[in-house]
Formats: C-alpha cells, structure tokens, sequence
C-alpha cells in the first residue's frame, strides 16, 4: 500500500493543479466548495466534469446531464476491461468493485505498468492521495480561483501532461507493441481532428471511437496472454 502512495505522489500533485481549473468552472456554475469537492470525490474525470458542470452552468436537464457524462466517461469501460485482465482470478468481487471506484487514466497507467498480477492494496494506496486531492483541489478552485490570474491557472494544467507523458514513456521504450500503439494514437487523433465527417465529431465521442479501433486492433494483433497460457 505504502509502493501504491509512493508512485501516486506525482499523480496527486498534477490532479490539484487540474482540478484547481475545475473549481473556478464549478463555482462559475453556481456550486460551493463542499459541493465542488463531493463532485470530484464521487466522479474523478477532468472532461466527464467539465462538461457537468457547463451543463449545470447552462441550466441543462438532468437527463442531458446524465447522458453527456457517460459518454465523456465511456473510456473507462474500456480501461476496465483491460485492467480486468491483469487481476487474478483468486481476487474477490469485493476487491474488484472497489479497485474500479478510482480507476483513472493515470491510475490505470501506472497499475498496467506493473509485472504481474496487480494487487488490491497497491491500487488503494495508489488512489488515496489523488482522491484527496482531486477533491480538494476542486473545493480550493471554488474559494480561491478568481484571486489568480486566468493565465496562471491554465498554465498549472501542463503539469498533468506532463506527467502523462513521464507515465508511458517508460514502458513504451521496454515494449514495442506499446510504443507503435502510442505512436498511432497520436498519429490518429491528429488525423481525425482534420479529416471530413471525424473533425465534426465533438473531441469526447473522437477519442471513445479511437480507443475502440486502437484496442480492438492490438488485442486481435497482439493478444494478452491468459494465466493458462502463461504457465503452458
């Protein structure tokens, strides 16, 4: 658990400047700061937040709400079902549901860069202080983000990609299917920014396509190998 706490520490650091962002978006929408910080408790997803709260902003039903926020949150269904395969079969459901509250982008990297079967306590303590403070980032953002300058607070948002990018250059440098499948996603997500009929497509529905064609083609190419092959 203590390993998990360690390798989030530059996680947690790049989720408080980002959701900082987030909260001067929230209060501009009317929330406060507990109700900032409850929202990015229950829902850790920069993009499935922002376009919560520009709906909230814009007066929009709950049903529009609801359905904008799934679809900008449909990647971890996605993320899920890979990192699924990574969990031992000896895991408990219990185990499972919990490890899946928190299952972020960078969470996600770091767990999957790991040898082995990944181990509930490290995922824990991998998600304790990226909760804490994505949340209380988001609160702080609501009370204190119009004292700084609007330039300063998009400029804090670099550092998580940054960090990102820190996260998937090591095992793309170890593994060649990695790097080739980084490769093509930046490749492709360039192209279909430009292309006729994908650059009318809103960034969120762009990207849940281009991880669905990504992964199906390096799963149909490269299959991951399941505990039986493993030990054949």
């Amino acid at each position: 658990m203590r390993e998990g706490m360690r390798d989030s520490i530059p996680i947690a650091l790049g989720y408080l400047a980002v959701s900082f962002s987030l909260g001067i978006i929230a209060a501009n929408a009317g929330l406060t700061a507990g109700q900032g910080f409850w929202t990015s408790f229950f829902c850790m997803a920069s993009a499935g937040e922002y376009i919560g709260f520009t709906l909230i902003a814009a007066q929009s039903a709950y049903t529009e709400v609801a359905l904008m926020t799934l679809i900008a949150n449909a990647r971890y269904l996605l993320m899920s079902a890979a990192w699924s395969q990574r969990i031992s079969s000896k895991t408990s459901v219990l185990h499972r549901l919990v490890m899946a509250l928190d299952l972020t982008d960078e969470l996600f990297a770091i767990a999957i860069a790991r040898k082995g079967h990944l181990n509930p306590w490290y995922s824990y303590g991998a998600a304790v202080l990226p909760v804490l403070f994505w949340a209380g980032g988001t609160a702080l953002g609501c009370i204190a983000g119009d004292i700084l300058p609007r330039n300063v607070v998009s400029a804090l948002s670099v550092a998580l990609y940054g960090m990102f990018i820190a996260i998937i250059i090591p095992p793309a440098k170890n593994d060649k299917v990695i790097l080739w499948l980084v490769v093509s996603s930046f490749v492709m997500s360039l192209a279909a920014k430009y292309l006729p009929l994908a650059n009318e497509l809103s960034n969120g529905t762009r990207i849940i396509l281009l991880t669905i064609i990504i992964s199906s083609a390096a799963a149909l190419l490269h299959p991951h190998k399941t505990e039986t092959e493993e030990e054949a």
